[in-house]
Parts: C-alpha cells; structure tokens; sequence
C-alpha cells in the first residue's frame, strides 16, 4: 500500500558519511546518498545557507532531498558543512571566513565527486550557497547550476559575466517574498547572463518552509529531465521516518531575524 511522503519521510538509498579534504589542510564532515539498486544519472553537491544564520547541510530542502532524491530521480546528493559549520552530522573544521576560504570547500566537494566518478555534476547553492557557487563553481567538471534564493551578496558582476562567457546552465529559483532579493530584481541582475533561467515562485519565502516539493520538482527538471515531474507525494515500498527534534535549534528559521 502506497504511503504519503511527509516531510520526514526517508526513502531507501545508499547514505554513507564522508570527509573531504581542502587544500588549505581542513577536513569536512559530510554525506553522500546514493540510489540503492542503480547508479545515478546525475549528482547535486549542496552548498547550503549562511551559517551564522543556522544554515548548514542539514537544512531542511537539502536534507529532504537527501531524503528523496535517489529513490524518486536516480539522483546523487553529496552534502557537506562548510568550515567552521557544525549540524548532527557534525561540524567541519575551520572557521566561517564569510565567503573567502569556503572556496577550498566547495573545490574539495567537486574534487571528492570527481574522484569516485560521480556523474553529471550539478551545483545547487540556496541563499549563501549560491554566492558560493556564482564565485567558485565554474569548475570543469560542473555542468550547471541551481541557485535557491539567491541574495547576490557576496558574489559581484564579474561572476555573472564568467557565467555568462561559459555558456553553462544557470537557474535561479526565486521566492516571490524573498528577504533578499525579489523576482523583478533577480530578472534585472541576471539578465547579465543570457542562458539564465529566473523562476519566480508565487506566495514563496526565503526560506521555502512548505514549499520544498516546488523546489525539489525544479531542481530535478534540471538535472534529470528524463525523470517526470512532478515527482510522486506517495512511495510504495519499505519508509521510514526520521526524527527531526535534533534541528529545531538549528534550522534557518530560528536565525531568520538575527541581523547580517
């Protein structure tokens, strides 16, 4: 009998804990999550929220899709804490450095991907995380990205004109009542890259409490196109449920009003 997925529902995959390693000599906590009886078709590296806002891998879209993703899509999804962010998964080692040295992170991430032949490697930032991806993910091995809540904050033009020169897929994914940067606007910045695609997503918040299978439903037409959407709200097979208690003092949400 079919069972609705909830918003703790964890559906089978292969879940693994794993380092990565930067250039500069920090180790990383993170989490890889495999399909359980296939190889993937396409891998999304997570680069998650500000931390000093509570934003770390366990945050809530990237968790669910951790969730999700390999059972519903086919999808590897490689999480990890940027230096110096700490979750249940633990906390990575370095110290938050607002953008500069996190750009060892999100190489060692794509270095580990390559590594273990994860394939068709996708980028998919929310709100600090696509800063870090516009700045640092023009790697060669990333075929595109999705940028959730973009604030463009500490990423600058001369990003969005490397976008633009690389010709590489860029989608922006941008709540209608965004904190940070709004629909027309993020029309307005991202107009500097002419493959960009800007999403606005009606009556949706920065921070996507209650719309993740919106989101979730975008990210998979990006790197798996081959897979319908939307994805089903329903799993025939073994589910279990996952105790989300241990975020309550860590989400996004909590931090929402703390100043930038």
């Amino acid at each position: 009998m079919a069972e609705k997925i909830r918003g703790n529902s964890v559906l089978p995959a292969r879940r693994e804990p794993i380092e990565l390693h930067t250039a500069d000599g920090l180790t990383l906590v993170g989490e890889l999550s495999l399909p359980e009886d296939r190889p993937p078709t396409a891998t999304m590296v997570c680069l998650h929220p500000l931390p000093t806002h509570g934003g770390m891998m366990d945050s809530h879209v990237f968790r669910k899709a951790s969730y999700r993703l390999p059972a519903l899509a086919g999808i590897a999804v490689l999480r990890f804490n940027t230096r110096g962010t700490e979750s249940v998964q633990g906390r990575s080692e370095g110290e938050f450095d607002h953008g500069v040295g996190e750009k060892w992170d999100v190489a060692a991430a794509l270095e580990y991907a390559e590594f273990h032949d994860l394939p068709d490697i996708w980028l998919v930032g929310w709100s600090f995380g696509t800063d870090l991806a516009l700045m640092y993910g023009l790697d060669p091995a990333v075929r595109g990205a999705v940028l959730l809540s973009p604030p463009l904050r500490y990423s600058k033009p001369e990003h969005l004109a490397a976008w633009a020169e690389s010709g590489k897929p860029l989608t922006a994914i941008v709540p209608e009542h965004d904190d940070y940067l709004q629909p027309p606007e993020a029309r307005e910045r991202f107009a500097a890259v002419p493959q960009a695609e800007v999403i606005a997503v009606e009556g949706a918040k920065h921070l996507w409490v209650g719309d993740t299978e919106r989101v979730l439903d975008e990210i998979v037409a990006r790197l798996a196109p081959d897979v319908p959407v939307p994805l089903p709200r329903t799993w025939e097979g073994p589910i279990e449920q996952a105790d989300s208690s241990a975020y309550a003092d860590r989400t996004t949400a909590v931090f929402k009003d703390v100043p930038r």
